[in-house]
């Protein structure tokens, strides 16, 4: 049985709006099912309280795996992962002026960058056609 009820399943994504909460994706454009990601992961103490939850889509979710901090390329010091129950996306990324890559603002959102590949090669690309299509950036 699974550790999350599914109306717990469901309130996390309400409170996503359907999206991604890392790189934004919105489930009507993606492949697979968006997954319940936990913020903190489970084998470092984390919970399955609503507050330790966040919406991703699969590669995000691959990617961030148990990782909660990782290197800002810009200082090189070691930085915390964003946290989408705790700080704005906003203030922390920024969408490149063509809109296919996200830009990490502060040392948290380029670790989070890094770290989930949130540029991977892929991502640009789906985002480039879905510019095409009037789909991105979302708003």
């Amino acid at each position: 049985m699974p550790s999350i009820s599914d109306t717990v399943r469901q309130q996390v994504r309400q409170r996503a709006e359907n999206r991604c909460e890392y790189c934004l994706s919105a489930q009507d454009y993606v492949m697979g099912k968006l997954q319940i990601d936990h913020i903190q992961p489970k084998v470092k103490g984390g919970s399955d309280e609503r507050e330790n939850l966040c919406l991703a889509c699969e590669l995000c979710n691959q990617h961030k795996w148990t990782k909660t901090e990782d290197l800002d390329p810009q200082t090189r010091e070691i930085a915390s992962l964003f946290n989408p129950r705790q700080q704005n996306w906003q203030e922390h990324f920024a969408w490149s002026e063509d809109a296919t890559q996200i830009m990490g603002l502060t040392a948290c959102g380029r670790a989070t960058v890094i770290a989930l590949k949130l540029n991977n090669a892929l991502a640009v690309m789906v985002r480039r056609n879905w510019v095409r299509a009037g789909w991105h950036p979302p708003t």
